[in-house]
């Protein structure tokens, strides 16, 4: 194991909790914006998380919501509150490179609808977080927190681990196979992918139709509070309607029944892993949770049959809408390209529209049969990765547990509650579509329950 260095152990920044020093006088945006340098100053050389930074801007910013808190003026429940973007999504001050160096100092002059959201809500936009070249499979080089030597997970590498160590207290991801929840298992943070749909993702280049902008954060309320505010502000995707619910994180709501899952990860899955969520799910079911699997319940042997296939299904869909743009990049200069983006648009190509409707039509059946599942639980529970970040850089990780609920299009999480070779793994709590705030009331009472809590 590489450690991150003697002394160093990676801790999280939550904000809502500190908003309260902020309003008595005792503490100001600014001051809590210089803690994060200080950590970025200790944690940036070792993890390498971010492409590039504003940091004369956002203590600009750390001023003036400052001056807000002072005069009881804020803009927004997370006025103040440092946050990451990752490198997939426009940002006015600065290059949006997007993993690629086809698009090196690249800059579209505009803030994408997140960002935009974010800034009038008075947030600090501190840099733009690695990803993966254009948020799909080619690392690069962030690496984990919590053991140099391993991964960070993708594509949201930057986002979670600048989250992690305390840098920012929450970071924009998107997902499209498993790019906010298995970064959020891995640096041990919470990731929240909401429906598909809920964040309005103009200006971000992860534009695939399973793809969706969420949030990785210190605590799970600073995540629902960021979506939230967001969603207030720049709405959903066009044609769907925004995240719906409180703007203020819902209160934690025990459920009456969760549904275990499994998936088509659980044979991936490491022994250790296995463990720690059959303890979880015990420990849930001493609290006078009822638990129900594919053994006890038609409806979930159903759901799982469903999904068994997510991971081919959803990589063909996604090859198939990735012909445009790569095979533009292809003409500007394959040679920036990776051989896997090389290869993906090869595939697309090769594929025909009757392929693509088939696929479509097995993704609306497959979502019918989970739906059918929110008249048998409130919610479900799964591993959100098959064990520990895996040793190198060279991969980021497998995203098979994460895959079906993204095929699905409902809402995700990612809660730092397990653990496997003394490292992070996440619990990953699902809803049921436009259902967020439920399923994130839900993860907030699991939260609680282990003595972790999310405020």
């Amino acid at each position: 194991m590489l450690s991150p260095g003697a002394g160093t152990t990676p801790q999280a920044r939550p904000f809502l909790s500190a908003t309260a020093r902020f309003a008595s006088g005792e503490d100001t945006p600014r001051a809590f914006l210089e803690r994060c340098l200080d950590a970025f100053g200790v944690w940036e050389p070792k993890i390498g998380a971010f492409v590039h930074t504003n940091i004369e801007g956002s203590r600009a910013a750390a001023d003036a919501s400052s001056g807000r808190w002072r005069n009881n003026k804020q803009l927004s429940a997370i006025d103040g509150i440092p946050v990451g973007v990752k490198d997939i999504i426009e940002t006015a001050d600065m290059p949006t490179e997007m993993g690629s160096p086809l698009f090196e100092g690249w800059r579209s002059g505009r803030d994408a609808a997140t960002v935009a959201a974010l800034r009038e809500a008075g947030a600090v936009i501190l840099g733009k977080t690695v990803t993966t070249e254009f948020a799909a499979t080619e690392p690069r080089g962030t690496r984990n927190p919590w053991d140099l030597g391993r991964t960070p997970g993708g594509s949201s590498s930057g986002s979670a681990a600048a989250v992690a160590v305390g840098v920012v207290s929450a970071a924009l991801g998107t997902q499209v196979m498993g790019s906010i929840v298995r970064p959020a298992s891995y640096c041990g943070c919470y990731g929240f992918k909401p429906s598909v749909g809920a964040i309005n993702r103009g200006g971000s280049h992860d534009y695939l139709s399973q793809s969706c902008d969420g949030v990785l954060a210190a605590t799970l309320a600073d995540a629902w509070q960021v979506a939230s505010e967001i969603a207030a502000r720049a709405g959903g995707d066009p044609g769907y309607p925004a995240l719906a619910g409180s703007r203020r994180p819902p209160p934690a709501n025990k459920p009456r029944r969760l549904a275990l899952l499994e998936t088509g990860g659980w044979q991936a899955a490491s022994n250790e892993a296995k463990q720690a969520l059959e303890e979880a799910v015990a420990r849930l079911a001493r609290t006078g949770v009822e638990v129900v699997t594919r053994r006890s319940h038609a409806q979930v042997a159903a759901v799982e049959e469903a999904i068994a296939g997510a991971r081919p299904l959803s990589a063909r869909i996604n090859t198939y809408e990735s012909r445009w743009p790569l095979n533009t990049y292809r003409q500007r200069d394959a040679s920036k390209l990776s051989r896997i983006m090389i290869d993906r648009l090869a595939q697309a190509e090769a594929m025909q529209p009757d392929d693509y409707r088939a696929d479509l039509d097995e993704r609306t059946r497959v979502r019918g049969v989970y739906g059918g599942l929110a008249a048998v639980c409130d919610a479900c529970v799964t591993l959100a990765a098959p064990g520990a970040p895996p040793v190198g850089l060279g991969s980021t990780g497998d995203p098979v547990f994460a895959v079906p609920f993204s095929l699905l299009g409902v809402p995700a999480i990612s809660l730092p509650l397990l653990r496997e070779q003394s490292l992070p793994l996440g619990l990953q709590v699902t809803g049921f579509a436009g259902k967020d705030e439920r399923a994130c009331a839900i993860a907030a009472w699991i939260d609680e329950s282990f003595g972790v809590g999310s405020a």
